[in-house]
């Protein structure tokens, strides 16, 4: 994740903690759900300012009550306080257990190719098929990721020039796009079922 400069958020410092830390990266992706794309992703920066850390470490071991508080405070790092944090910290233990606290190798450990990094990116919790393929895509589109395969992995959110999601959003005019793009197919399902 070395030298990349993410523009999600509008928010110079949630976007440079995003920008420096896998784990912060991961539990944006999480936060992405029935909340902006901007609220979403500023949520690792509302955690490490209010505990203190973003570690996965610290994160995991926080107490789950005092840890949904931290979600209700206002600004709320989400609109479901209770579920989302409960995701938040079952993602850290997962992260601290299983890849040695260290988000970054979840994607590097043993050079995966596309579609292991989308495996190992689906066994997390809180990250279905979907979620896991944008996550895929932000890695590959603008964290540098040299996984073989890994557009092929990501499905329609791996192709170049798309504005499907936060992968493509590189400044105001890119999540501009996005939004018109997520609007036309939330129109288009609903079409579909009338």
């Amino acid at each position: 994740m070395e030298d990349m400069e993410l523009h999600i958020t509008g928010d110079p410092a949630a976007d440079k903690l995003l920008s420096d830390d896998a784990f912060a990266l991961l539990t944006g992706m999480l936060l992405d759900q029935q909340v902006t794309m901007e609220s979403a992703f500023a949520g690792p920066e509302k955690i490490r300012a209010r505990i203190g850390s973003i570690a996965p470490s610290a994160v995991a071991t926080h107490d789950p009550q005092a840890f949904i508080e931290v979600f209700k405070e206002r600004p709320a790092v989400h609109r479901f306080p209770g579920s989302m944090a409960a995701r938040v910290q079952a993602l850290a233990e997962t992260v601290e257990r299983d890849w040695d606290g260290n988000a970054t190798t979840i994607w590097t450990k043993g050079d995966p190719d596309g579609v292991e990094v989308l495996r190992r990116l689906q066994d997390l919790p809180g990250f279905g098929e979907q979620k896991a393929k944008i996550f895929l895509a932000l890695l590959g589109k603008q964290c540098g990721l040299q996984a073989p395969g890994w557009r092929e992995a990501a499905g329609h959110y791996g192709q170049s020039g798309a504005f499907l999601s936060v992968a493509d959003i590189v400044d105001p005019e890119s999540l501009g796009k996005v939004r018109a793009s997520k609007q036309a197919a939330k129109a288009a399902a609903k079409a579909a079922k009338s």
